[in-house]
This record gives structure tokens, sequence and C-alpha cells, in this order.
């Protein structure tokens, strides 16, 4: 029987990795019934909706999402879609594997690490308060209960994938309070698994750790901000936010996604790379408990990208999205 999803097309470049990875999935035999909808800044231009409440309700009912780049319109008062989701459905655990491929060659042929980063709180919650004309205030918000659960969501992920190390990333000495907590929680959290070696850094120095000895990392753990700057640094160290992939999961519900934006210059042209896009869809079949079929579209991904004659643009070749979608189908 058919595993339903649901899928978000998004906008930019959405449609045509979206329609490119479906295509993949197909002809590898993921035996998956998809309910599709438009979301992003065109559906809003269309019918007034960012996200039509069909597609809500499609993922509260599959509670499995397959969502391509959106685009929220700039200078509107709207609020970026992604927080909304991960906020609305409680996506606490944004994980963002990034793995060298030999294939893509970049100064850093030994990258191997996992981002965790908290997806609800930190200053992505939004609170902001204009003092007078000249000066706003952000309010930053640490909680024990959602740092405890991503610290204890990197640390069984270690555990479950065969992994060493966990390191937590903060700026506790500056933010005493708030990224004081969270790193004490962290420690706290890292008793429980005593087979795991736990450190923390601060995040200024893993940033340079990061771009001169990114071996030394294994999984990170962090809150929301850091997260999302520093697991867009670790897709520069791999090749580029066209290989990162991503899944945002909660308690009852996950959200997969690639990390990069919807690229509205190159929309239209057939130029994007799906590979994030497929690979987050990889993630997606290992959480279904499809995991042969995941391997072997990770396969014939590698063995496309080892080959180098259907590389798409920003990884250094001139194939169309449909030429490189083709060659990873052949591969299957």
């Amino acid at each position: 029987m058919a595993t339903k999803i649901t899928v978000f097309k998004g906008d930019g470049i959405g449609p045509e990795i979206t329609d490119a990875v479906l295509e993949i999935l197909d002809k590898a035999g993921a035996g998956l019934s998809c309910e599709i909808f438009p979301v992003g800044e065109a559906e809003y231009e269309r019918n007034g909706a960012l996200i039509p409440e069909a597609g809500l309700a499609s993922f509260e009912n599959t509670r499995v999402l397959l969502k391509s780049p959106i685009t929220t319109p700039v200078g509107k008062g709207f609020r970026s879609l992604n927080v909304t989701l991960r906020t609305k459905y409680d996506l606490y655990a944004n994980i963002r594997p990034a793995k060298s491929n030999q294939a893509v060659k970049t100064p850093f042929p030994h990258v191997d690490l996992v981002t965790f980063r908290e997806n609800t709180e930190d200053l992505y919650v939004g609170v902001e308060k204009e003092i007078d004309a000249d000066t706003v205030h952000a309010i930053k918000i640490i909680t024990r209960e959602k740092s405890e659960r991503i610290c204890r969501a990197a640390f069984r992920y270690a555990a479950a994938h065969g992994r060493k190390k966990v390191t937590c990333v903060h700026k506790a000495n500056i933010m005493k309070l708030s990224d004081g907590l969270f790193r004490s929680v962290f420690y706290e959290v890292a008793k429980e698994f005593p087979s795991i070696e736990a450190d923390d850094k601060m995040v200024d120095a893993a940033c340079m750790m990061l771009v001169m000895h990114p071996e030394v990392f294994d999984i990170m753990v962090m809150p929301n901000l850091y997260g999302d700057i520093v697991s867009d640094l670790t897709s520069g160290l791999i090749g580029g936010l066209g290989l990162l992939p991503s899944s945002n999961l909660g308690d009852t519900m996950a959200m997969f996604e690639a990390v990069h934006g919807s690229a509205p210059d190159i929309a239209g042209k057939n130029i994007a790379n799906p590979t994030a896009f497929l690979w987050s869809a990889c993630m997606m079949l290992e959480h279904i408990g499809q995991n042969e079929t995941a391997k072997n579209i990770r396969r014939a991904v590698d063995e496309t990208l080892a080959a180098g004659k259907t590389l798409t643009p920003d990884i250094g070749g001139t194939a169309t999205t449909e030429a490189y979608t083709k060659a990873v189908i052949e591969r299957l």
C-alpha cells in the first residue's frame, strides 16, 4: 500500500526540482501517494494565501511533508513560511548532514558532520519592540525544556548512528544567562550518554575551526540563530547549498526540505541542481522505513556525480536539470 505524503511545490526553482525529485522517487520504486500543493508568493498572488488550507490539512493528515523552496514576500509584513511551519507544528529538531563527495572537489575532502539546530525559539521567535525611531530591541528566548529536547535528540542520533562526539556551540561568555542555560543543559543531558564524548565551543571559535579543520567535528548542537548560520557554512565546505539536505522533526510530524532558497534568478532556466532536495527526500524515505530505496538513490547520485558528465552549473558542469535527472534514473 502506497505511503501518503504531502508535497509543497514552492516557487522559483521549486516546481522544477520537485518534478525532478518526484520522477526519481517514482522510478526508484518508492511507491508514494503524493498530495501536491502550490505554495509561496505565486500562490499568494493567485489566491490570497501563502499556503492553501487544504495543504495544511493534508500535512496534518499525512504527517510527512516534502517541501521545496518557498519565496516569502518581502516588505509585506509576512513572517517566513519556513519559520511559521516549524513553529506551528513544533518541528523542533532541524538536522543538516554535511558530507564530502569525492566527485565534488573542495579544499575539504573529509567532512562528515551533522548540525542539530533548535528550531522553535531563540531570536527567531520574532519578539521585537521599537523603543524609539532609532532603537529596536529583539528578545532572545532560551528555555530549559526546548534546550533539553534538542540536545537529547543530538545524543540519541549519535548513539543510533555510531557517532563518537557531540559539540555544543554557544556564546555563553557573553550571553551568560541564555546561552549559559543552553550549555549547562547540554552537559546535563550528556551524562545520560557516557559512551559519547561531549565538548563545547564558542560559535566564533567553532566557525574558525570549521574552515581550518572541519574533520574535528562530528555532531554539533546549538540554538536557532547559530544553527542557521553554521549549517550554511558547512554547506560551503562540501560544495554549496545545492548539496546540503535537511529534515525538521517533531514528535509526531516531519518536514523535509533543501536548505537553499527559491533562486528566482535561475527559475525556468532548467539549470537548478535538485541534489540537496533529492537527498532530503532520501532522509524522508528513511523516516518512513524505506532505507533500501534511499540507499539505491544515494548510490545513483554518487555515481552520477563521480562520472562528471552531467553536472549542473553550480558544481562546475553544463548539464540541465532534466539531463541530470535522467542520468540519475539511468543508474538506479
